[in-house]
């Protein structure tokens, strides 16, 4: 069955094997499949468990060993870091870093016990603040969030014009995904055939196709100043 973001999403959100499905879907419809020399070496995950004093989530660990080494799938953008690279931070293992520095992301060791995890946020050193229910959800956010910053031909953005917000939820769906805390500006992802858009504060429009027709088409379709086209 070919893949579908719009139908294939709730499965995803419903566990880590839901997810891990999805992402692997993903990649492979549009474009950029995972292979099996994509994931992180048990013995990173194992040194930095070492290192730290600590054990890593289960659903940290399959994603890891999934697609760790594919930046082009988590880090256009922000950085999920190696394992390496991992850090403690206010009783919390930081595991992705914002590219000014100013938010990061990680789990409350006191949920590390749990096999998929919340995450949480921190901007410029604040406590700690819910994002995502489950790390496995958080990873998902992670993929269709990066690949909508990759330096490519299929990706392009612009500024949302007074209504346009309501506009695409006239054209595209929304997709039901994901559940931020009340008061969170975060994105709002979107979905056509071969096409993925997201906003970010209402103001800022991203997409990526799947190819170079699909994109044109949009642009046309939903003119403005794109910054690409």
């Amino acid at each position: 069955m070919t893949f579908d973001i719009v139908r294939d999403l709730p499965a995803a959100l419903q566990d880590r094997s839901g997810a891990w499905t999805f992402i692997c879907g993903f990649a492979e419809s549009w474009g950029f499949p995972l292979t099996a020399s994509d994931g992180t070496p048990e013995s990173e995950l194992a040194a930095a468990e070492h290192r730290l004093d600590v054990r890593l989530p289960t659903a940290l660990r399959e994603a890891y060993l999934l697609f760790g080494t594919r930046t082009d799938l988590h880090s256009n953008h922000n950085w999920l870091l190696r394992p390496d690279e991992f850090y403690l931070e206010d009783k919390a293992l930081v595991f992705r870093d914002e590219n000014q520095g100013v938010t990061a992301w990680g789990m409350l060791l006191a949920d590390l016990g749990d096999p998929d995890p919340a995450v949480h946020f921190s901007m410029d050193s604040d406590p700690w603040q819910p994002w995502l229910d489950r790390f496995s959800i958080a990873a998902v956010e992670i993929v269709l969030s990066e690949v909508l910053q990759a330096q490519n031909d299929l990706c392009d953005y612009r500024d949302l014009e007074e209504g346009e917000q309501e506009e695409l939820s006239r054209r595209f769906t929304r997709l039901p995904f994901p559940a931020y805390p009340e008061g969170e500006d975060g994105q709002r992802f979107y979905a056509a055939p071969g096409l993925l858009l997201s906003t970010s504060g209402g103001s800022w429009l991203s997409v990526r196709a799947r190819d170079e027709q699909t994109l044109d088409t949009l642009r046309e379709t939903f003119p403005g100043d794109w910054l690409e086209g």
